[in-house]
């Protein structure tokens, strides 16, 4: 604790000074830029297993494919697009990483359209489309502590919790309805379509970036900065791997809950839109009450708190009979992972902002969620190989061991005493 403290106040002394003005527009834009993206997140979140299950007939091998695809960019790229993005300036970042998911989405209903679109095609895509990600990503969460006082994180990463949550909520209706009415890839061009509102939102932001680029610059050397600050602190270390595993469990899980959901209980695609439009309305009542969660016992037991759910969510979902009250059983279970979220990721990135020195963002921000959407992708590679070995029942009891075990990390770790 005492550690971790230490290294609380020694990060505040290297960020920028609060008290530095920051125009009174810049945050609300960037929130907008953040609300109507995850709007077609949400949309595409609905309209992507469905094109991949049921208009490209996939198998399930392919469907983790798919689903691992946008995230293996992480793998090549997040450790180098982490340094650059604490090189270059971060809004530039911001503008281009959007308009690169606008085209990289755009292609898969121009190739549906042509009538040519197949699920290599849509790998390609989903490839460049995570490619972009990297970056833009990277840069969303670099940026922020630029645009807000550093007492105010938790209520600014809320806000943006909750706008995505309600996006999640919204979003999956939306999306179920316009996949039932127009088909997914139209639904697909959708999202988009919300990137460029993103690009020209975030074209907007006034911030000041100015930053010391004198020195010689070595690649290596500033990528490896990132990586010892991340795993050799006290207490984001065992965060970063404890966050690791949860994305190994979550890839898997999404991966198999597309396959049990649209499969096995053969929901319809509207039908499944709610199923996740639950999720994004608990997670909106997480989010809302995460700011008053962290101030009250702190941002390390919240975190600790809410990883604690997840296995026992997931649980529920292995349970859920095709039959009889497994409808209502599964909404709740899926519900209790929306709060869950809620709670949790304002928290942590508080935890992640506040412990860490402006100068090395970019880096760490690079390296964790590097090892995060790869983790992601092994996930769901391995989840589909499973479902068609095991069946989905079965691989969803890994998924819970998963999540067991990266809630047991959190829980023995500085966490369970910090109150950053």
């Amino acid at each position: 604790m005492n550690a971790g403290r230490h290294s609380l106040e020694m990060g505040d002394r290297r960020h920028h000074d609060p008290a530095t003005p920051t125009p009174r527009s810049s945050f609300p834009r960037f929130w907008a830029a953040a609300a109507i993206s995850s709007i077609g997140s949400a949309v595409t979140a609905v309209a992507m297993p469905v094109l991949v299950v049921h208009q490209l007939d996939a198998s399930p091998f392919e469907v983790g494919v798919v689903n691992a695809a946008q995230f293996v960019p992480y793998a090549l790229l997040g450790l180098i697009a982490g340094a650059y993005v604490d090189r270059w300036r971060r809004k530039p970042i911001l503008v281009w990483a959007s308009v690169g998911r606008a085209l990289s989405l755009g292609a898969v209903p121009a190739l549906w359209l042509a009538g040519s679109l197949q699920i290599w095609m849509l790998v390609i895509a989903l490839v460049l489309f995570g490619a972009f990600s990297v970056f833009g990503f990277a840069a969303t969460q670099s940026l922020l502590p630029a645009l807000v006082p550093r007492t105010g994180l938790i209520a600014a990463n809320a806000r943006l919790d909750q706008a995505d949550a309600a996006a999640t909520t919204l979003g999956p209706a939306l999306g179920g309805g316009l996949v039932g009415l127009l088909g997914a890839p139209v639904a697909i061009a959708v999202d988009a379509i919300s990137y460029l509102v993103d690009a020209a939102l975030s074209a907007g932001i006034r911030v000041d970036e100015s930053r010391d680029r004198s020195g010689p610059r070595r690649l290596r050397a500033e990528i490896r900065d990132g990586v010892r600050w991340t795993y050799h602190h006290p207490t984001l270390g065992p965060l970063a791997v404890s966050t690791h595993i949860w994305f190994l469990a979550n890839g898997a899980a999404m991966t198999t809950l597309s396959i049990f959901v649209l499969r096995s209980l053969d929901f319809t695609a509207l039908a499944f839109g709610l199923l996740l439009a639950v999720v994004g309305f608990a997670g909106l009542v997480g989010a809302s009450i995460a700011p008053r969660c962290g101030e009250r016992i702190g941002s390390g037991p919240v975190i600790i708190l809410a990883r604690a759910i997840y296995p026992i969510a997931w649980l529920l979902v292995a349970i859920t009979p095709a039959t009889g009250g497994g409808l209502t059983l599964l909404f709740g279970a899926l519900g209790l992972l929306g709060i869950a979220a809620g709670i949790e990721n304002s928290n942590e990135m508080n935890v992640w902002q506040t412990l860490t020195p402006d100068e090395l963002l970019g880096r760490v921000n690079g390296t964790r969620r590097s090892i995060n959407r790869t983790s992601a992708a092994v996930g769901a590679i391995g989840a589909g190989f499973l479902v068609g070995v095991i069946g989905d029942r079965l691989t969803l009891l890994g998924v819970i061991a998963a999540f067991a075990a990266a809630a047991l990390v959190c829980a023995r770790s500085p966490l369970r005493v910090d109150r950053a």
